[in-house]
């Protein structure tokens, strides 16, 4: 079709997915898959392959622009990323991570970061972390007309209260406050909720007390969808991974050795060959 070229012109498109068709996949049984994705051509190839949310996470800080943790991650660096991957026009529901301090000052702050992520950035829904302490920030987000993700257990923006990345709620205490966390969100209008590093059996068990489905990673199979750093399942990501993490390729192996041959080839004056002279 005249116009579409480069990564993509050629997919099928699928209907847009909404935040009432991920409740449909719960009702239904059937798991959802996300993946995060930070720029255009990561976003088409993650929607062709048939995800069915993309999520722009701030873990762009540590897996694409260096910081060894999110918490420097901005508004700015957000919509950038954001833009980036709403460009690619998924049929998979775009989700905008809402980063430090943009939501736990106020709930102005929060309702007024949320909708930059959707007006300026293309977001089809945003993700906050917290319960209790961010429930007021959901629900007037959600009245504001903005679908909202939640997410608990370890919440990276506090990985300095946490003092590390460590599996959370392992006590029955606070995997009753979790549970109760869950379903404040649901009540001030969530409409899904990722589990990040909790026991499995807490995950399953919040999974079956929520309507709206859960989205896990590293809390068990039990949850209603899974979600993968796009550069751990693909091998990219130069850190040691966390055990939660399935490896589908190693990228990294395949683009040091394409550099290295290109350097040799370089060097030895193989590189431009006839076949890409003019």
């Amino acid at each position: 079709m005249s116009g579409e070229s480069g990564v993509g012109a050629t997919r099928a498109r699928r209907p847009k997915l909404t935040p009432p068709a991920m409740l449909e996949l719960k009702r239904r049984g059937e798991p959802i898959v996300v993946v995060t994705a930070y720029d255009h051509p990561t976003a088409v190839l993650a929607d062709e392959a048939g995800v069915e949310m993309i999520l722009v996470g701030d873990s762009v800080g540590t897996v694409m622009l260096g910081y060894e943790s999110t918490l420097p991650v901005t508004m700015e660096d957000m919509l950038h990323h954001v833009k980036a991957v709403a460009r690619a026009r998924p049929s998979a529901l775009v989700i905008g991570d809402m980063p430090f301090m943009s939501y736990q000052a106020s709930v102005s702050d929060a309702v007024r970061n949320a909708g930059r992520l959707v007006q300026e950035g293309g977001a089809d829904a945003v993700k906050l972390e917290g319960g209790e302490r961010v429930a007021e920030s959901v629900r007037r987000i959600v009245e504001a007309g903005i679908p909202v993700v939640g997410h608990l257990g370890l919440t990276p923006q506090s990985v300095l209260a946490f003092g590390g990345y460590k599996v959370q709620a392992r006590g029955e205490a606070d995997q009753e406050r979790l549970l109760r966390d869950a379903r404040l969100l649901e009540a001030a209008g969530c409409f899904a909720v990722v589990l990040e590093g909790i026991p499995a059996r807490l995950g399953a068990s919040v999974s079956r007390a929520l309507t709206v489905p859960t989205i896990g990673i590293g809390a068990g199979v039990g949850c209603d969808g899974q979600v993968l750093v796009s550069h751990d399942l693909l091998g990219l990501y130069l850190g040691r991974p966390a055990k939660f993490v399935r490896r589908y390729a190693q990228l990294a192996e395949t683009v040091r050795d394409a550099f290295g041959r290109f350097v040799a080839d370089v060097k030895a004056r193989r590189f431009p060959g006839d076949a890409e002279s003019y």
